[in-house]
């Protein structure tokens, strides 16, 4: 039986990750080199659709960027000085070949090709209007919602006809679009998704992360604010600011888990943001113990950080393999049971007879957190006390993250005690909301007007609720916030 990696089922999954190219030689070669450093971010389907100056190339496929694009074949048919490039997670949407981006189509102004990061919470109900007034759709992606909102629009240009289809969608949008007359990059006014530019000589370069344009030997120039909307052509650059201004709300799990470590967000490093997130846990939920040893790769920031305020030495107390893939064959349930080791693998000599703090950056079901401790103890760890470099995750994300529904999510359904006790930990803590907060540079959480959305952790959704509202037949948002959360 072919079965996801145990591992990753138990992890929040990255939404997805964009990246573009405006004048560059080789525009779909550097495309893919940033699709490499996003593969983090996507890892069941990835894309690059270019333009040549006469007609638009495209190459789609499920699977790895790594032996889809690293192919000589793929990119000389993929020619052109421009290029935009998609890996993806299937959070609105299944993983069918229909829905991996970018998406392109031919309208009214041409040929139009989108790259989407996020999640649009209205994308059913509108999905429905379209079809009622004759829209025949291809996918089932939200993201195709943006293309035929564009196509129906009264107005006469395509860049007020996307202005229009952005005002039209709520949730969490970052786009790179390809178009004939140039290339247009857009946040969505609260910035939910991150999204950046960079430069290289004379192109001009937008990704996801800055990580990106640091393997495509970019320079960061600026991150795309929220609710901007910058076109690059063969006149220029411009920028505008083509939706009302509200205060912004970027998610907080970047820092947490989404983001790679190397990358640079809101000015701030990844990787030392989860090193001070781990240095707050230590000090809200300190604990006599011999090591400190994280749950690789997502959870190592964060207990150096722990070992470092706490003074307990760091050790890797859990060695993972980086060769396994997304999935294997199992063909047992003794093999089922033991496949959770092809992955990470206890370092026997270092922790027998050990007192550990087992640091990982967050628990979704919980079925890693209490096959790991088991792990531990078989490998002869005394204790086992697991601190978690996030708040409890109680609610379910609708912009852009693949979260389980609230029902499978163990902190929905447990206190922490309960948790431990599930998990069977020696103790367990979560750090505190305000420590995230003071860990990426605020005070305490403005309860007034949060300056993050982290209603995965309170349940504080930013933005109306449509398509939960015509599910549950509620429409009223208070009402609905309370239900659903």
């Amino acid at each position: 039986m072919l079965t996801t990696q145990p591992f990753d089922d138990d992890k929040l999954r990255e939404e997805c990750g964009v990246f573009g190219v405006w004048n560059a030689d080789g525009a779909a070669a550097l495309a893919a080199l940033g699709l490499h450093a996003l593969q983090h971010r996507g890892q069941e389907a990835g894309g690059i659709t270019s333009w040549d100056g006469r007609g638009f190339h495209s190459h789609r496929a499920l699977g790895h960027v790594a032996g889809n694009f690293d192919r000589e074949d793929v990119i000389r048919a993929l020619p052109g000085r421009a290029a935009i490039g998609h890996v993806r997670y299937s959070t609105a949407g299944s993983s069918a070949l229909r829905n991996v981006q970018p998406l392109y189509a031919e309208l009214a102004t041409g040929g139009f090709a989108v790259a989407h990061n996020g999640n649009l919470s209205n994308a059913e109900t509108l999905r429905r209007q379209l079809n009622d007034r004759g829209s025949i759709f291809q996918s089932t992606s939200d993201t195709e919602v943006f293309i035929h909102l564009i196509a129906t629009s009264p107005f006469r240009t395509l860049h007020d006809r996307f202005i229009d289809a952005c005002k039209r969608v709520e949730g969490a949008y970052s786009l790179v679009c390809l178009t004939p007359e140039g290339m247009i990059a857009c946040r969505d006014p609260l910035g939910f998704r991150p999204l950046v530019m960079g430069r290289l000589g004379d192109s001009v370069i937008f990704a996801s992360e800055t990580v990106a344009l640091d393997v495509a030997g970019a320079r960061f120039i600026r991150q795309v604010e929220p609710g901007e909307m910058v076109i690059v052509s063969p006149r220029g650059m411009r920028s505008l600011r083509p939706f009302a201004p509200v205060r912004p709300r970027p998610c907080i799990f970047e820092h947490v888990y989404f983001s790679r470590p190397d990358s640079i967000s809101d000015g701030r490093s990844i990787y030392e943001v989860r090193k001070r997130i781990g240095a707050e846990l230590a000090e809200e939920n300190p604990v006599e113990a011999d090591l400190v040893v994280p749950v690789p790769d997502s959870g190592t920031p964060a207990a150096l950080g722990y070992a470092q305020a706490s003074g307990i030495p760091f050790e890797l107390g859990i060695i993972r393999s980086h060769y396994v893939g997304r999935t294997f064959i199992q063909p047992g349930e003794q093999v089922r049971h033991l496949g959770v080791r092809l992955k990470h693998n206890a370092n026997r000599a270092l922790i027998d007879g050990k007192r550990l703090v087992l640091v990982d950056d967050s628990i979704v079901r919980g079925t890693t957190s209490l096959k790991i401790v088991q792990m531990l103890r078989e490998a002869g760890a005394r204790e086992v006390h697991m601190r978690i470099a996030s708040p409890p995750t109680r609610h379910s994300c609708f912009y852009g993250v693949d979260t389980p529904e609230r029902g499978k999510l163990l902190a929905a359904q447990m206190s922490v005690a309960e948790m431990a006790e599930y998990i069977k930990a020696d103790s367990l803590s979560f750090l505190s909301i305000d420590g995230l907060y003071r860990a990426v540079g605020h005070e305490v959480r403005d309860d007034a007007q949060p300056q993050h959305c982290d209603a995965c952790f309170t349940g504080d959704y930013p933005t109306t609720l449509t398509d939960v509202a015509a599910q549950t037949g509620c429409d009223d948002f208070p009402l609905l916030r309370q239900r659903v959360v």
